[in-house]
């Protein structure tokens, strides 16, 4: 009896993303029972039987599913269906973004929640202690380092002039010492941690309706980059272990479509140590999915978040040269009194994240932060490190961001296999205010994509939503032109990449990072079936931006239609 397709794609470019052959393409592809079965219009015709669904794809390139390697899930998901949006084109200047709180209203548990204000379009940041006095109100902004508070939310936080400042994140205060309500990185902790927890009721329903938003891009994968007990330290602090177990639960109902990799969160934003890091290793949170019976291929704790150093928009990115206007060089936000001390306290975390035998992902923005990251992993890796480590050389630690004053970190980089995972559309974004921080000079060579390439280092590109746009489309674009809000990209700039490894970058290599490239990150007979079908062909790089006006027709998740969604 003929073993039929469940699906097949006919008069379609196929995008194969074979490692063996780069640029494989095929015409046709046949599913069947969650897998790819066939490539090519002889082998497919054969699999078409009297129930096989057929789709014309009108010559439109059917490529695998899109594979988002740092997103924040949650918080992203609350950003878009959870909280009072102050995003640029709701709120375009500080006087609208009073006028949208003033409206706001107060949410079931007495607070007024809002995201989305970004000081590059609007400028820098205008107090809101005197907005809605009537409700403690917080309002994150675009990059998850930053929040403002009003009066009511620092009384409830019991914050006030007397409270001292915190290592790896800053109280803006006044000339009188009093704080002006603009937290940033570690210091955002207090206000957090005295807010509410978000309910299930409120993120069930954010958390599906942003799948189905997910699905409707083509997005199949994502690294959910910070859930766990150190929650209150990054973005707006819904990313809680609570959250990780309400995926949990949605992963055993068969409502996660998604494919989801997390990073635990044992310390925030500032001051990560040692000591928090084995507590958390400790508690067994490592093994809670797997303890729940949960596939792996749907939900699976990957590894441990540690942030390095902060931001260069805060003046917390760690450089080897000044930068800013207050031209200093930032410095690691790990516990320590020097330089030395917290490098060496960056060095045991990343031990204790090895020996365990799971996956780091360091967040470096800064050049010197991103070096010692770097020789960090390599000590942690080192069979002489420790005992453990001669067994877990293969951990795929990566650099999350990154900034490189040379070729030489990349160079080590590929040697030691150390991946590395950026976001071209935040340099796009924010890149008009990164010039003015950085130089343009070092500006210039932020996120070196080809020379990553040239060197051979495993990478991905990834949209770190909310921050920006989960939109991959946009991503690629990105990679490709290196423009910012104001300049064009520059014909002959050197890191630009083309638009077939842009698409690599956020497929065969975002699977990589998550230890499951023969299983997704390519379509091959065997693989699993996650890919999505657009309405047109894979543009040609000088008309990348044609990318952005196709329309993705039909998204599969291990063979399951999950766009357009049959809800």
């Amino acid at each position: 009896m003929q073993d039929f397709a469940d699906l097949v794609i006919t008069n379609a470019s196929v995008h194969t993303m074979d490692p063996a052959q780069p640029h494989r393409m095929t015409d046709a592809i046949a599913v069947k029972d969650g897998c790819v079965a066939g490539l090519g219009h002889d082998d497919v015709s054969r699999l078409i039987g009297p129930e096989t669904r057929v789709v014309d794809a009108a010559g439109g390139a059917v490529i695998p599913g899109i594979n988002d390697a740092h997103l924040h899930f949650v918080s992203a998901a609350m950003a878009a269906f959870g909280y009072v949006r102050l995003d640029p084109d709701i709120a375009p200047d500080w006087a609208a973004v009073v006028d949208v709180l003033t409206a706001a209203p107060v949410g079931p548990d007495g607070w007024i929640r809002a995201h989305g204000w970004d000081e590059s379009i609007l400028g820098p940041a205008k107090g809101l202690l005197d907005c809605r006095p009537d409700a403690p109100l917080v309002a994150f902004d675009a990059t998850g380092h930053q929040l403002l508070a009003n009066r009511e939310a620092l009384k409830r936080a019991r914050i006030s002039a007397t409270t001292p400042d915190i290592h790896g994140g800053v109280i803006v205060r006044g000339g009188d010492g009093a704080p002006s309500g603009l937290f940033q990185d570690g210091a955002m902790e207090l206000i957090s941690r005295a807010m509410p927890p978000v309910p299930a009721a409120t993120l069930r329903p954010a958390l599906l309706r942003f799948q189905e938003y997910l699905h409707s891009l083509g997005i199949t994968s994502l690294t959910e980059p910070g859930l766990g007990p150190a929650s209150a330290g990054l973005m707006d602090g819904a990313g809680s272990t609570a959250a990780l177990g309400l995926l949990g639960d949605l992963a055993l109902s068969g409502e996660l479509t998604l494919r989801i990799n997390v990073l635990m969160l044992f310390a925030g934003t500032g001051g990560a140590n040692a000591p928090a890091v084995e507590e958390g290793l400790r508690s067994g949170l490592a093994e809670s999915c797997r303890n729940r019976g949960i596939d792996p291929e749907q939900l699976r704790i990957a590894g441990v978040k540690v942030f390095a150093d902060g931001i260069p928009r805060s003046g917390t990115a760690w450089m080897s040269e000044p930068y800013g206007t207050a031209c200093t060089h930032g410095s690691l936000v790990i516990q320590g009194a020097s330089d030395g001390e917290r490098v060496a306290e960056l060095n045991r975390i990343l031990q204790l994240i090895n020996d365990a035998g799971l996956q780091a992902g360091v967040h470096a923005t800064g050049d010197a932060a991103t070096a010692a990251a770097v020789q960090a992993i390599i000590e942690a890796t080192s069979p002489g490190g420790s005992p453990a480590s001669a067994g877990n050389h293969h951990n795929r630690h990566y650099i999350i961001h990154g900034a490189f004053s040379d070729i030489t970190t990349l160079q080590t980089m590929a040697s030691r296999g150390i991946g590395y995972s950026t976001n071209p559309l935040i340099r796009q974004e924010a890149g008009d205010i990164m010039r003015q921080v950085l130089g343009e000079d070092r500006f210039s060579r932020h996120q070196p994509l080809r020379s990553a390439v040239e060197a051979g280092v495993r990478f991905n590109i990834a949209s770190d939503a909310p921050v920006t746009s989960p939109d991959w489309r946009r991503t690629v674009v990105a990679a490709v032109r290196r423009a910012t809000r104001s300049t064009p990209g520059a014909p002959g700039d050197p890191e630009r990449i083309t638009g077939q490894q842009a698409l690599a970058a956020m497929t065969l290599e975002a699977a990589w990072q998550d230890h499951a490239e023969h299983s997704k990150g390519s379509l091959l007979p065997g693989r699993t079936a996650d890919l999505c079908l657009l309405s047109t062909p894979w543009p040609a790089d000088e008309e990348i931006e044609k990318l952005l006006d196709t329309d993705i027709r039909l998204t599969l998740s291990g063979g399951r239609g999950v766009h357009p969604s049959t809800s």
